[in-house]
């Protein structure tokens, strides 16, 4: 098995090569998507670090919006995903006809969303966010009387709390991030009694207020790093702990719950990845107009952080 693994790396490599081409990965991905990474990172990080590459052609290892955001940042460049099937349940969860509506019965409000929606949606928006900045986006609109937030429901009020507004929401979440239970931190906490508690703000409110840090997964990465803690109980889907102890070979990381797990994020495999890049398959490309309009909301919201 490792000497097969080690023989469809070599090829990857090769082609990856031959192509010119870049290969970003999620970091909930499986160990052996994450190996075969160029950069690994949360959504928009990667989708960033895409805009920024000389590589013409983007191999993302994540789901469906993500490979959208990285084709919305860079027209020019053909994004491939191994696995096009791959999407996001919480994304799914608001349409723009959706938003529209809302929009509609709240006129005056500016709108506010998360990263985690389908481009259509990023068109509708003001301003995107993501939920490292998600609460440094809202202070920033301390002018306006009505803001709505969506899709995640367990994100606004993470953000509601932490800015003091009252947020126009959606009913929408991550089915993974919503399997950590409170009891699953007290149990984690019993057995490894110094370690920190961090959690994603996707989770549960009272697996949040049960945390030492509230914390995307790139800040996650940071912080695993930056601490003096040896332990941590970590509160977000299980691919990031194989992240966290390869960058921190000294420190334990122990999964808040083993259940959360997002059977979409397990989909891509080192299999499909030399597959994409032998037939350049699924590309991925925002209609322009969409685009354009989508990448208003992004590139607002990177004028505030």
């Amino acid at each position: 098995m490792v000497k097969a693994r080690s023989v469809l790396e070599e090829k990857i490599k090769e082609l990856k090569k031959k192509r010119n081409a870049v290969i970003l990965v999620h970091n909930y991905q499986l160990p052996e998507v994450q190996d075969v990474a160029d950069f690994r990172g949360d959504s928009l990080e990667l989708s960033r670090i895409a805009a920024k590459t000389e590589a013409k052609l983007i191999v993302f290892c994540g789901v469906y919006f993500m490979a959208e955001t990285a084709s919305i940042l860079s027209p020019e460049k053909t994004v491939i995903m191994p696995d096009k099937h791959a999407g996001c349940p919480m994304a799914n969860m608001l349409t723009a006809d959706d938003l529209r509506k809302l929009k509609s019965e709240h006129p005056k409000a500016v709108v506010v969303g998360y990263v985690n929606t389908s481009a259509e949606v990023k068109a509708e928006l003001d301003y995107c966010c993501t939920s490292t900045n998600a609460v440094a986006v809202v202070n920033a609109l301390k002018d306006r009387e009505e803001i709505i937030f969506v899709p995640d429901k367990y994100l606004a009020d993470f953000v509601a709390k932490k800015t003091g507004r009252q947020l126009i929401t959606w009913n929408a979440f991550c089915p993974t991030h919503i399997k950590i239970l409170p009891e699953d931190v007290k149990r984690e906490k019993k057995f490894h009694p110094f370690a920190k508690v961090i959690v994603h703000p996707e989770c549960l409110p009272p697996v949040v207020a049960m945390a030492d840090a509230v914390l995307s997964t790139s800040q996650m990465a940071k912080f695993a790093r930056e601490t003096e803690a040896k332990e941590m109980i970590v509160g977000t889907e299980v691919g990031l702990i194989y992240r966290l102890k390869k960058d921190n070979p000294g420190k334990e990381f122990y999964p808040a719950s083993e259940r959360a797990v997002c059977p979409n994020m397990k989909r891509t495999t080192q299999e499909k990845i030399l597959w994409s890049l032998e037939e350049l398959k699924e590309e991925v490309k925002v209609p322009d107009d969409i685009r354009k309009r989508a990448k208003k909301a992004i590139d607002r919201m990177l004028e505030i952080i």
